[in-house]
């Protein structure tokens, strides 16, 4: 099921969300750019769990790579920016401009970037702690979107959002509640996550599952102390207001 458009229009014009997109376009491009440099930049500035939980991290040539809160801190930012290829890159980037620029529009430019990158470092957060042994570099902007995922569904959940769903081997366009379509991409990333956890495959290897949990929850907990107040909700947003 691949989304492709919702019917909520953004009241303002969301130049943090365009910016960010346009962010991780150029930094793949740099990546591009590298060659056989990618690997150690994606080792330096993407998160490794291992870096958090150990001092030094025994190499395949047996010397010992040691860590400094420096090299800790700076990828919890950086990898977020990082990609791992244009399917990962296109599809993230679908994913935030259809529904980022209304969570955007609900909280206004400044705390949605907050917003965007706090829900970034709890989601690499969730990664390391459920995968405190990892020495695997985890790059993306999947754990951010998912935050912001999180908040476009208690925000808007009776928004309709377009997808291509595919049947067999047919392709149906179809109008879906943002309730369901993000409910059910939730529920899919617990199912994988917790697959994960138990068995390493080619279905649940590669894919930091756990740093899409953890962005999710973390934006549906938190988008209640960043929305405007001042603002009042269309009366399908938020729903739930008119019956406390």
């Amino acid at each position: 099921m691949i989304p492709l458009k919702d019917d909520v229009p953004s009241k303002t014009f969301p130049i943090v969300n365009i910016s960010l997109i346009i962010i991780n376009i150029a930094v793949f491009v740099f990546e591009l750019m590298l060659g056989e440099n990618l690997q150690g930049f994606v080792e330096k500035y993407g998160v490794i769990p291992a870096k958090y939980f150990y001092q030094g991290m025994l190499l395949e040539s047996g010397d010992v790579m040691y860590f400094s809160n420096e090299g800790r801190i700076i990828p919890l930012f950086t990898s977020i920016f990082l990609h791992g290829g244009w399917l990962h890159l296109i599809g993230n980037m679908l994913y935030l401009w259809i529904f980022g620029d209304n969570v955007e529009d609900r909280m206004g430019h400044l705390r949605y970037l907050i917003f965007y990158i706090l829900c970034g470092l709890a989601a690499s957060f969730a990664h390391i702690f459920m995968n405190p042994d990892s020495t695997i570099p985890t790059i993306g902007a999947s754990g951010a979107i998912a935050g912001v995922l999180g908040a476009y569904m208690f925000l808007y959940p009776s928004a309709q959002v377009i997808v291509l769903l595919p049947i067999f081997i047919f392709f149906d366009i179809i109008k879906l509640p943002a309730l369901l379509v993000l409910g059910l991409w939730f529920i899919m990333q617990l199912f994988q996550g917790t697959l994960a956890l138990s068995i390493e495959s080619s279905a649940t290897g590669g894919v930091a599952w756990w740093a899409h949990i953890g962005g999710f929850v973390f934006g549906a907990i938190i988008v209640h102390i960043f929305k405007k107040k001042s603002r009042k909700p269309a009366y399908r947003d938020e729903w739930w207001l008119y019956y406390r």
